[in-house]
């Protein structure tokens, strides 16, 4: 690896976790690349090239790991969707359902009960959202 290269990657890190710390506050795609140093477009490239999704997605990622999270603890859906920096609840609900493969009601509806004895760690592993494909 170039040294350019080692640095892209120690700025790319840097905007990963600023989203990682706000992917509750409205984010776009220009505010992270500039936490990383970059242009947008640069920015885009280089996060999908490191980390294999978008920017976008892996906030979307983030705040349905967290709504999951909530969703466990029995908020509403409407809470959970709002207190992750979402601001509509059928782009949220069908963002849900397209990561999880349920949507939000159901998943809130299931049984939570065998996670409780899990460290938070690995629970944190095992219950983050992997991107699957709906059929209808």
């Amino acid at each position: 690896m170039t040294p350019e290269e080692i640095a892209d990657l120690a700025h790319l890190r840097r905007a990963r976790d600023f989203i990682d710390r706000n992917y509750a506050q409205p984010l776009d795609v220009p505010a992270m690349a500039r936490t990383a140093l970059m242009s947008p477009a640069h920015f885009s490239r280089k996060f999908r090239a490191s980390y294999g999704e978008t920017p976008y997605s892996y906030l979307m990622t983030r705040r349905i790991e967290r709504a999951k999270a909530l969703l466990r603890q029995g908020k509403p859906v409407t809470d959970a969707c709002v207190a992750v920096g979402c601001t509509s609840l059928g782009s949220f609900s069908s963002r849900f359902t397209e990561i999880v493969g349920v949507t939000p009601s159901q998943y809130r509806a299931r049984d939570h009960r065998d996670l409780e004895v899990v460290p938070s760690c690995v629970s944190m592993f095992a219950t983050r959202p992997r991107r699957t494909m709906v059929t209808i």
